[in-house]
This record gives structure tokens, C-alpha cells and sequence, in this order.
């Protein structure tokens, strides 16, 4: 049988439980006539883990997902597990307002997906890099990093997130597009996330508004949900203090491979 070819996706990556954002985005005409919504990970790690989670998943067959690094670490959290490293509070911030099924929904789910879209033709999507779930790669980075983390990579086009910058750029021969953040976009404010079809790629950005979102988050009954309302929606980090911050862990990754 004849792989499915798909005329529109849109992808949303790192929402973060940030439901305000999510519903924007679902409302927007750009996306909400898209055939599929692909979930590049991070999705419920953040303030409204459950009520994300159930939105997403009443899309039903229509959305198609893929883990990143916090799918595995609310899993484990829920579990009872030590979550090393700087999300391990958040984590189990998390998935103290989760259940059994939401739990569940995030677990096992595969680290890429490849689509044939129209107008491109094999896409993988990934959360990270289609190595890993928690591999920072940056617009920037050194070609023989992108050499590396695209050598088994076929496909044409290659989608991931987990940074929250978007970009779009040619590596190691590969089209290389990051979505961006839905719910934690670092740079310009708004929710970001990215359609693919017969158009091409094109780099979205749905505004909200970010004082009755802050409002909505301050209510979830999440760990600190003011200040994190506070750093993520009514201000951001620009794209400058993110590349700076991740650069420095790029390289970590690297010296330790």
C-alpha cells in the first residue's frame, strides 16, 4: 500500500501545558483547517499538563505525536523517579496534576515520525535532533555538528523544536526548520508553530492575550504558576539570551560524545 501523502500539517511543538497558547493556536484559520497536527514534544511539562493533554487528545487520529525529553521525564516523575538535571522540580510539579491516562498517552511514544507531505515529499519530524530527545542544535551550529546529526537522515526536510527559536536553513543537505513554541517561544511573543503543505513551509505566529492567559495559568493550581506566567507569557527571553544559554550546553553535549 501506497504511503498516505498529506496536503497540510501543522506542527506544535513545545507547548509546555501553556492551554492558552494551545487553543489559540487551534482556533487560528491557518491551523485549524490543517489535516493533521503533528505534537513535536514538550508538550505538558508546564502549568495545565491535564486540560493540554485532553484538548490534543480530542483531536483524535487528526494529531500525531512525537516525545521529547519531558514526555520521558513527567513519565518518570509520575513513576516515582529522580529526574536529574534543571527540569526535575517542574517535572514533578507536573505530574502531580496529571492522571493514570495522561500518563500513559505520554508514554511510548516514538522519537521521529516521517510523513509524505505534498509539495515536499518525505519529511521526518522530531522533537530534538532524530538521534535524540535532549540534543540541542542551533541555527548556528558548526556544520560538522549538523554532519553528524543528519548523516542517517534521508529525508529531504527535516522538522524539529525543542529549542523555541524558529528557523529555517539548509545543513548537510538537508531544508532544517524548527516550529518554534507554542507556549514558551523565546524572542517576539505570540505562539509559534509551523505549516507545511503544497505552499512549502511557512513559519506562523498566533497572538493571545497574554494578561487573561497569565490569569487562566495563576488559577491551574501549578507550583509557582504567577511567576512562571510571569517569565514565559507577560515577558520572554530574547533570542539572544537563549542562543547564549544553549550554545554553551551544544557544546557540553559535544565534548561528551
Amino acid at each position: 500500500m501506497a504511503a498516505r501523502t498529506y496536503e497540510t500539517v501543522a506542527v506544535l511543538a513545545d507547548i509546555h501545558a501553556n492551554l492558552p497558547a494551545l487553543e489559540a493556536v487551534l482556533a487560528d484559520p491557518q491551523a485549524s483547517g490543517a489535516e493533521v497536527f503533528v505534537l513535536l514534544g514538550d508538550i505538558a511539562l508546564g502549568p495545565m499538563p491535564g486540560p493540554a493533554l485532553d484538548l490534543l487528545a480530542s483531536l483524535g487520529e487528526r494529531a500525531i505525536w512525537v516525545h521529547g525529553n519531558c514526555e520521558r521525564e513527567l513519565v518518570t516523575a509520575f513513576d516515582g523517579g529522580e529526574i536529574p538535571g534543571p527540569n526535575g522540580e517542574a517535572a514533578a510539579a507536573s505530574a502531580a496534576l496529571i492522571g493514570r491516562d495522561h500518563r500513559d498517552l505520554m508514554d511510548g511514544l516514538p522519537l521521529t515520525v516521517t510523513l509524505d507531505i505534498a509539495g515536499l515529499g518525505p519529511t521526518l519530524f522530531c522533537h530534538a535532533t532524530p538521534r535524540r530527545d535532549d540534543e540541542m542544535i542551533l541555527v548556528d551550529s558548526p556544520p560538522e555538528r549538523w554532519s553528524a546529526i543528519l548523516e542517517n537522515v534521508t529525508e529531504p526536510a527535516v522538522i524539529c523544536g525543542h529549542t523555541h527559536m524558529q528557523f529555517d536553513r539548509l545543513a548537510a543537505g538537508h531544508r532544517v526548520v524548527n516550529a518554534g513554541s507554542v507556549g514558551m517561544p523565546y524572542g517576539s511573543p505570540g505562539a509559534c508553530w509551523a505549516l507545511l503543505g503544497p505552499g512549502g513551509i511557512t513559519l506562523r505566529r498566533t497572538l493571545y492575550d497574554p494578561a487573561a492567559a497569565a490569569r487562566r495559568i495563576a488559577a491551574s493550581g501549578y507550583q509557582d504558576a504567577d511567576q512562571w506566567a510571569a517569565e514565559y507569557v507577560l515577558q520572554h527571553y530574547s533570542d539572544a539570551e537563549a542562543l547564549a544559554a544553549f550554545t554553551q550546553i551544544a557544546d557540553e553535549q559535544t565534548l561528551g560524545q
